[in-house]
């Protein structure tokens, strides 16, 4: 789990031993992302699902979160995997250092615009071109408590769908085309959605949204100019 300077004491603490329940869909996975590719686990808490791709035989995984706690339980759960906290931009790798990038349950925990378009288009930086970003968050419910929710925060935050829990997280659910937008502005491609009903945090569910996006090439993102002479 990844979250913003101002929001990373709640992962460092209360956050840290939470149990996380997005989960992987493998067949959806596997459609996109070959056993052999080089994966990057972005926003990996403790390594639940960098584990679980290794176990599906992905060789080639590195999970990096912002918080020291989440990667130090990590590192204690899951002794083989290789974790890293990386706490700013830009991440310690190369540009194209990737065949793709997992970005789950990350935004939702990332309340701000600019901390958002920030993490996507340091993985569009990452990730080569052809290359895949799998992305899995919660866009607006429509249920009364989340709405009353979103109302009651909506003021304090600037933005309706960011809201607080009782035991001081702060969280951000999206229009589908927000995510859909970050995408395209960090130059990728939406391929296939899928939605469903995943666990939270606090013992409820939520509709959750799949994006299944490809790096485009760096012609396709920036057409060039007319000739000039």
């Amino acid at each position: 789990m990844t979250s913003p300077q101002g929001f990373l004491g709640f992962w460092e603490t209360t956050g840290s031993a939470k149990t996380f329940t997005h989960p992987l869909d493998p067949a959806l996975l596997d459609a996109y992302v070959p056993r052999g590719a080089r994966v990057l686990d972005y926003g990996c808490g403790y390594g639940r699902l960098t584990a679980e791709l290794a176990g599906l035989g992905y060789g080639a995984v590195r999970g990096v979160d912002v918080s020291a706690a989440l990667i130090a339980r990590g590192r204690r759960e899951h002794p083989g995997l290789e974790l890293m906290r990386c706490p700013g931009f830009p991440l310690p790798f190369e540009d194209g250092a990737f065949d793709a990038a997992l970005l789950f349950a990350v935004l939702t925990c990332v309340p701000g615009d600019a901390d958002q378009t920030a993490i996507v288009g340091e993985l569009g930086r990452l990730v080569r071109p052809g290359g895949v970003l799998y992305l899995s968050d919660v866009p607006l419910q429509n249920d009364a408590l989340n709405r009353e929710r979103y109302a009651r925060f909506a003021e304090r935050y600037g933005t309706y769908g960011v809201f607080e829990t009782p035991d001081g997280g702060v969280f951000r659910h999206h229009p589908p085309e927000r995510l859909r937008g970050l995408l395209r502005e960090a130059g990728f491609s939406v391929q296939k959605e899928r939605v469903g009903v995943v666990g939270t945090l606090d013992g409820r569910t939520a509709e959750r949204l799949q994006l299944i996006a490809r790096r485009e090439p760096a012609a396709a993102q920036s057409p060039p100019g007319p000739a000039s002479g």
